[in-house]
């Protein structure tokens, strides 16, 4: 694809996905997506076929250009993961509108788990790295908690944004983390795990 193109498509995303971010699927019209983006309707419907097409990318692309904490993998980096995106939902548009239409996809017509399926495949290399290296207790079953774990962080971000526009979401994620640990971690591992964004202060 060529450089303009590319520029095009990207900034066609970017449009879309903040102004579903601002006003949800339904109030995001096309119009205003184009408007914007600064391009033709001809422009966008040559990237995209349908409004609902568009939306279908903005969803699966929620975890495009994030930069994850840096660390060897295992049980503190997705700790560092997990509170990475906290941040991530209070400022990023393409990662609140990705994660916002996961949610509301019924209201374009999808019944599609591969969003939530990205994160659980995310997560679960990480517990498989924690659980090789003795963090994580053997009898777990490390797909089956990543799965555990994004259904947890899916329902705790969404009520912290009821509840507070997620401003209190690395309380929330900490919290859920307090009472997870005493169960899947090794007992010598758990005074060692740091929830204060070290990667942060590196930075």
């Amino acid at each position: 694809m060529q450089e303009r193109a590319v520029k095009t498509r990207e900034a066609i995303l970017q449009a879309a996905a903040e102004l579903i971010d601002e006003h949800g699927f339904s109030e995001a019209s096309v119009s205003k997506i184009m408007k914007r983006a600064g391009v033709t309707p001809g422009a966008l419907y040559f990237h995209f076929k349908s409004k609902e097409a568009l939306a279908y990318a903005v969803m699966l692309g929620q975890g495009d250009g994030l930069e994850m904490p840096p660390g060897g993998d295992g049980l503190q980096r997705l700790i560092d993961m997990t509170l990475y995106l906290s941040g991530e939902l209070q400022t990023n548009p393409r990662l609140r509108a990705g994660v916002r239409l996961a949610i509301e996809q019924g209201d374009f017509g999808l019944q599609d788990a591969s969003p939530y399926n990205y994160w659980i495949e995310e997560f679960a290399e990480q517990l498989k790295a924690a659980q090789a290296k003795g963090e994580v207790l053997p009898e777990v079953d490390v797909r089956e908690l990543a799965w555990t774990l994004v259904a947890s962080y899916s329902g705790t971000q969404l009520l912290s944004h009821i509840s507070t526009r997620r401003t209190d979401l690395h309380h929330r994620v900490t919290s859920l983390w307090k009472y997870l640990l005493p169960a899947i971690a090794a007992p010598a591992v758990r005074p060692s795990l740091s929830f204060s964004r070290q990667w942060d202060r590196a930075a």
